[in-house]
């Protein structure tokens, strides 16, 4: 799963993507400190992992990660060269979604690019910002369908789909609330990789004093929750400063911080929660002596294709998945006690895998 990061500056953001991936990238107090766009991979925790390890002393334990892309801070302007201009909008359209951080805390040491602290008017910034690159994007793919379409009927039903959509973007609509069940519309959509197009996390930053109550009593969080219900997007309440402090310690000493100041998550395992959510994603497990891993799929994945996540050799192979619930396994202790019992499955192609499934695949080589 790949995350892009974006945001006006001094909302947060590069501190955000600092504690949440440990990557050092640099983060200061006036815009555009972010010169070039920083990655950085996290792994997905996952206590099962660690249980699974355990029992089956597995020699490496490897979780599903998440790829993050830090986009330098945007400002009104910038997808026609404004700030930094927008040649960093490319970096983030290979990303499976948009963590947007929106800045809900006053704080008069902390300059805003706007002059006053309003998210809802920060996020109506960057998603101009995103139409008007997406709305360039277009123009190059119609001028290239044009040169085709009077002799290809799929050319010329394509040209004026991106022809309608252009109009839609014009109108200041995001791609995303674009009206279609037509196939083909569907796929083409997918293809030409929109920013608007892409599913989007808010996360609302906020001071630490409304972390408590997950920003329950910060009015600017509630207009955040508003738009993001009445979008179709999921939000979730972090303060980045805290997640660069709880970025030092150790998992005890993060535990004990996250009690005394009254949260049971860090920014990161709600991001992750938010992530897998609006994504649909899901994962199942595979454990032995040679390695533990997490395989992350999409909810509805059938067995052959949960399979091809390992290799594509499992899928055109595959014959079956013994299959085990993560829960029935550490409840009785091992493989042996499961089969015993009679609850080690054996399923078909048509097998639709669940979430904390533990898969053994059968393949013809």
């Amino acid at each position: 799963m790949k995350l892009g990061i974006v945001g006006l500056p001094n909302v947060g953001k590069s501190t955000l993507f600092n504690s949440l991936t440990k990557a050092g990238a640099e983060s200061a107090n006036y815009p555009f400190c972010t010169i070039d766009p920083n990655v950085g991979v996290v792994a997905v925790p996952d206590e099962r992992l660690k249980k699974l390890t355990e029992m089956y002393h597995s020699a490496k334990t490897t979780p599903a990660v998440i790829e993050f892309v830090d986009i330098a801070g945007l400002v009104k302007g910038a997808s026609k060269g404004e700030g930094l201009g927008n040649q960093f909008l490319a970096n983030i359209r290979e990303v499976d979604a948009i963590v947007h951080v929106v800045r809900c805390f006053d704080d008069a040491n902390v300059i805003h690019v706007d002059g006053s602290v309003n998210p809802l008017r920060d996020i109506e910034t960057i998603n101009f910002e995103l139409i008007f690159s997406d709305i360039e994007v277009l123009e190059r793919r119609i001028a290239k369908t044009m040169r085709g379409a009077k002799n290809d009927k799929a050319l010329a039903k394509e040209l004026e789909l991106q022809n309608r959509m252009k109009e839609h973007l014009e109108s200041g609509k995001l791609a995303k609330t674009f009206e279609t069940t037509d196939e083909d519309e569907l796929a083409w959509l997918q293809e030409y990789n929109l920013l608007t197009y892409k599913p989007v996390i808010f996360a609302a930053n906020v001071a630490e004093d409304d972390l408590a109550d997950d920003g329950a009593g910060n009015e600017y969080v509630q207009a955040v929750r508003k738009y993001a219900k009445d979008s179709d997007c999921e939000v979730f309440v972090v303060s980045a400063q805290i997640e660069a402090e709880i970025a030092e310690l150790d998992d005890e000493e993060r535990k004990d911080y996250l009690d005394a100041l009254g949260i049971k998550e860090s920014g990161l395992d709600k991001l992750i929660k938010a992530s897998y959510s609006l994504l649909g994603l899901i994962s199942y497990l595979t454990a032995g002596e040679t390695e533990t891993r997490a395989w992350t799929i999409e909810k509805g994945t059938k067995a052959p294709q949960a399979a091809g996540k390992i290799h594509s050799d499992f899928e055109r192979g595959f014959i079956r998945a013994e299959i085990v619930s993560y829960d029935d396994l550490i409840s009785l202790g091992s493989m042996n006690a499961v089969k015993e019992k009679g609850l080690l499955r054996s399923e078909g192609k048509e097998y639709v895998v669940q979430d904390g499934d533990v898969i053994l695949f059968k393949f013809n080589v």
